[in-house]
């Protein structure tokens, strides 16, 4: 039996059930399988492959479904559809058998020839054709296997052109970015030391501290381990760098775990002048993350992290205690769904109204520890207006003394930038996650 394609249908058949999340499940079977390269990036291709198309998988398998099928059936055969629509290199009959095989040894005869006759009858039949399924929301649901009421959410937030590029950008491989720790090292050296170990490796178009990476794994470079790169996605990187951190600044990262951001800040900051990042989580296991993630980069001495509920700042620090605060909000994820795919079946539309309450929460309980003059970088990594610039809307009908500050020092986002003067990064503008980042100064 398949090792790769049965822990590929287990991984799948967990995440399904809402018993795991994607990246730590797959992360872990890997390693108890000790996979090679080549089965590795087999495995890698069949679960986030099968979870990104789930739904379309489901319309293609419908027809010749009968009956109610056992959970872990119907996972074996959205793998097995996976691989025979859209997977050329691999045999139809090599689908088939190793598939069959699967359900015999998991199941019983009987269901061995159950999944056959499923396989094989839709290979002999035409396919049907995604894009004239209506209504347009139910089409673009099932061709780019996205819930309903999300399609409904980017068609009145961005119209139907831009949301059919979300959604087709968003079933394409996400690439690895790293971010250069410290700012005096040259980005052409780095790339040079990491093609030196391996790796292939180009700038990021994005930003001028970013590097994007193919081939493999970039936590097993040298570079990593010294602590001259972090894995941080390129829409991520912009938020520090949008702070203009000054090297005296004292800074408040309210949520900060795990630290790809805080060390960011840190990297501004300089101890002899003083500066210092304050960063807080509500959970002490993720404060620990922040720490070690500080001291790989040789950047704990300029941050004081602990434990704290950012809703609870206002009863510790002084008002106008930070020249700048940063706030990247819990949010519902829906930017990470390139890598993340299990995000967008596991959110509900309540979700989103319950998450902008809480942001809304934070920026509040956290306005009066901005210096006058100084400002509050809210960012999150989703799509939705309510999420983001609706929220802002709702902290600026409460704090008048708060202003939004264009973003306009980088003429490269110039596609990103809302109205308003915030940024709105699309998956399909640079290939990076969904991010929104507005940049709030305290009137002096």
């Amino acid at each position: 039996m398949d090792k790769v394609r049965l822990a590929a249908m287990e991984i799948v058949e967990e995440i399904d059930k809402g018993g795991a999340y994607s990246t730590i499940l797959f992360n872990r079977r890997v390693k108890e399988l000790g996979l090679d390269d080549l089965d590795r990036g087999l495995m890698t291709e069949l679960v986030y492959g099968t979870l990104q198309r789930k739904l379309t998988l489901d319309y293609y398998m419908q027809p010749y479904v009968k009956g109610k099928l056992q959970s872990w059936v119907r996972n074996l055969l959205r793998t097995a559809f996976y691989q025979l629509i859209y997977l050329d290199r691999i045999p139809d009959h090599a689908v088939l058998f190793e598939t069959v095989e699967i359900a015999k040894k998991r199941g019983h005869k009987g269901l061995g020839n159950l999944v056959n006759g499923i396989l094989r009858a839709f290979l002999r039949n035409p396919r049907p054709k995604l894009e004239e399924i209506e209504p347009v929301n139910q089409g673009l649901s099932i061709q780019y296997s996205m819930p309903v009421w999300l399609v409904d959410r980017f068609l009145e937030d961005y119209g139907l052109d831009k949301t059919e590029a979300i959604l087709s950008s968003l079933l394409n491989p996400p690439f690895m970015a790293a971010r250069i720790q410290d700012l005096s090292e040259s980005r052409e050296q780095v790339i040079a030391d990491l093609e030196a170990e391996g790796f292939k490796a180009w700038p990021s178009e994005v930003y001028d501290r970013g590097i994007r990476i193919a081939s493999r794994s970039v936590v097993t470079s040298k570079l990593f381990e010294q602590g001259r790169i972090t894995i941080q996605d390129e829409s991520s990187m912009l938020v520090a760098a949008l702070g203009a951190i000054e090297p005296q600044d004292l800074v408040l990262d309210a949520c900060a775990a795990p630290g790809g951001k805080t060390t960011h800040m840190a990297s501004f900051i300089s101890e002899e002048k003083n500066g210092k990042i304050i960063a807080l989580d509500i959970h002490k296991h993720k404060v620990k993350l922040i720490e070690e993630n500080a001291e790989r980069l040789h950047v704990n001495q300029n941050i004081q992290a602990q434990v704290l509920d950012a809703r609870k700042a206002y009863e510790i620090f002084e008002p106008q205690s930070f020249d700048k605060i940063f706030v990247d909000a819990p949010c519902s994820g829906l930017g990470l769904m390139r890598r993340k795919p299990d995000i967008k079946y596991s959110k509900k539309a309540e979700d989103i109204t319950k998450l902008q309450d809480i942001q809304v929460e934070i920026l509040n309980s956290l306005a009066d520890l901005v210096k006058k003059g100084g400002r509050l970088i809210y960012s999150t990594c989703t799509l939705t207006s309510e999420e983001n610039s609706r929220t802002v809307s709702r902290f600026l009908q409460a704090h008048p003394d708060f202003t939004i500050e264009p973003i306009i020092e980088w003429p490269h986002l110039e596609k990103c930038i809302q109205a308003d003067g915030s940024i709105q990064l699309l998956p399909q503008d640079f290939g990076t996650d969904g991010f929104y980042i507005c940049r709030l100064k305290r009137r002096d």
